[in-house]
């Protein structure tokens, strides 16, 4: 099927003026929104993180539970459409495709998909349980556990349509993101009176994450080269430039959000670190749960206890899938696999986020390698509480 490519300049053109024109109707609205306005009815969750740091296995912690409408990544379709903009400029195009799909209205992506459409060309739709499942698709029911490869197989071919047809249905709209690099960004959505948005912001040791990087060099090379605004040149990232804009990033959203942070921000976010998630699963995922409104199920129970304690840490070819893996292996599996040289590199460059995040640097390549040696620190005493803040003060 031919398929019509739009200059990214109109398509910026689009969506400033969309833009434009959503702000000027907030503002209009808001003057005249009485205080007490009712919550929205739907639950609006942002997984914030960045490439290889767990967020697809958290995503499926949310896709698989019956009440979510899921989807991962959407942004990818901004990205890959405006590929000669660097992650800054785009922000506004991400953050405004974020509000409309949690808002379920699709029609956002009539500006980087404008062809006769299915299911199938929504980046990482099957993904998505949501998809998998009635109405969007009547091969699985909403309490089924779906695998990408039978709903790949059986639910590709219903129309694009069935996305906000789904999406309508659900109490909770949940959206995994990498491509925000400021939490301010953030804050029209956070200030919006028609969005009930929290955000849970998932971190991972810079060292495992460089080091699940490395099984996907090709696949990262584009989004690396808008990280560092190369015009539209793929990259590699041998200097750990990108790692070191990541890291960056994770140190902004994080104290943005617990150093005096803004009043529309209480309760709204829950910084989650991976290896906490992987060796007590059950537990850092009710808390997530929770911080959502969700509940675990038995199946979800059985389902999360399998896929955290697999064989093995995985496979090159299976970087970008959710497998039954041994989660904690997966986790330390840097400090067998990566030089110290690189060890030391990666130290430099996101010594502040290792610090702040509450991880262990290594001085010698004994200590990188002595498993015994805890590397992931205790939570702060003194860390950041919602329960403690006072805007008063």
């Amino acid at each position: 099927m031919a398929r019509i490519r739009i200059p990214s300049t109109i398509v910026i053109i689009f969506v400033t003026v969309q833009t434009g024109f959503l702000l000027f109707m907030y503002a209009r609205y808001s003057s005249f929104m009485p205080q007490s306005e009712e919550k929205p009815s739907q639950v609006h969750i942002l997984i914030l993180s960045s490439w290889r740091s767990g967020s697809s296995f958290v995503g499926q912690l949310f896709s698989q539970h019956p009440s979510v409408f899921y989807l991962m990544e959407p942004a990818w379709h901004v990205w890959v459409t405006m590929y000669q903009n660097n992650a800054k400029v785009l922000h506004m195009a991400v953050r405004d495709l974020v509000r409309s799909v949690f808002l379920c209205d699709m029609s956002v992506f009539d500006a980087y998909m404008p062809w006769k459409r299915n299911l199938s060309d929504l980046f990482q739709w099957a993904a998505s349980r949501a998809l998998c499942s009635a109405p969007a698709c009547d091969s699985f029911q909403r309490t089924d556990i779906t695998s990408e490869l039978a709903c790949k197989t059986l639910c590709g071919r219903y129309p694009f349509s069935k996305v906000e047809e789904a999406c309508k249905t659900y109490s909770h709209v949940v959206i995994k993101e990498v491509r925000f690099f400021d939490l301010k960004v953030l804050y029209p959505l956070l200030t919006d009176p028609s969005l009930n948005l929290r955000i849970i912001h998932l971190v991972r040791d810079p060292r495992a994450v460089v080091k699940s990087r490395e099984q996907s060099v090709k696949a990262l090379a584009r989004d690396n080269g808008i990280v560092l605004s190369t015009n539209g040149t793929k990259v590699e990232d041998s200097k750990y430039k990108v790692m070191q804009e990541v890291c960056r990033s994770h140190v902004q959203i994080y104290e943005t959000a617990t150093l005096k942070p803004p009043n529309f921000l209480k309760d709204r976010y829950l910084m989650v670190r991976f290896e906490d998630l992987v060796r007590d699963p059950l537990s850092e995922i009710s808390e997530m749960y929770k911080f959502a409104d969700l509940s675990l199920t038995p199946r979800l129970k059985s389902w999360i206890y399998n896929i955290t304690h697999g064989q093995g840490p995985g496979k090159k070819k299976e970087a970008f899938k959710i497998t039954s893996r041994d989660a904690v292996s997966v986790s330390q599996a840097w400090r067998n696999v990566l030089s110290f040289q690189k060890v030391k590199k990666i130290q430099e460059v996101c010594k502040g986020a290792i610090n702040i995040l509450g991880y262990q640097l290594v001085d010698s390549e004994k200590e990188q390698r002595d498993l015994t040696l805890d590397l992931v620190l205790p939570r702060r005493q003194n860390e950041f509480s919602w329960s403690s803040f006072n805007p008063k003060h």
